[in-house]
């Protein structure tokens, strides 16, 4: 059984929710990721930010992304999977809510990302090209 802990990326990093866009776009540079994990004070995960966010929902809006937080950018209920969860799993979760990138946890802490690129590495076309259909279809979230 393929484990979304054996497809995932490690090393993720959460940006707190306090932090500034401006932080977080710095901290993607350094990392090289179009997106981080938003954590609350607690360490939970309460969103998922983009390179995309940050340009879509903040600059080209004519806010300040030095004084607008990550946490104003979290929307919506955060999706995320457990490392031991089964590869099926991990497709249901992107394809049901259309999503790109899912956050793995493993003992309430976060400990990698799944991302399209993860997923084409690991299975086969077919499974792959399902995936794309239902992400991709018309008003799929980045």
């Amino acid at each position: 059984m393929t484990t979304a802990g054996d497809i995932m990326h490690r090393g993720a990093q959460w940006i707190p929710a306090h932090e500034t866009l401006d932080r977080a776009a710095q901290l993607m540079r350094q990392l090289n990721v179009g997106a981080l994990p938003i954590s609350d004070e607690n360490e939970r995960l309460c969103g998922i930010l983009t390179d995309r966010d940050i340009v879509v929902g903040c600059v080209a809006m004519g806010h300040d992304p030095a004084k607008t937080t990550a946490g104003e950018m979290a929307k919506g209920t955060p999706r995320w999977i457990d490392a031991d969860a089964d590869i099926s799993e991990v497709l249901q979760e992107m394809k049901g809510h259309q999503i790109r990138r899912l956050p793995v946890i493993e003992n309430k802490r976060l400990v990698g990302m799944i991302s399209e690129a993860d997923l084409a590495r690991h299975l086969p076309e077919d499974q792959i090209a399902s995936f794309a259909e239902s992400v991709y279809a018309q008003g799929a979230t980045l």
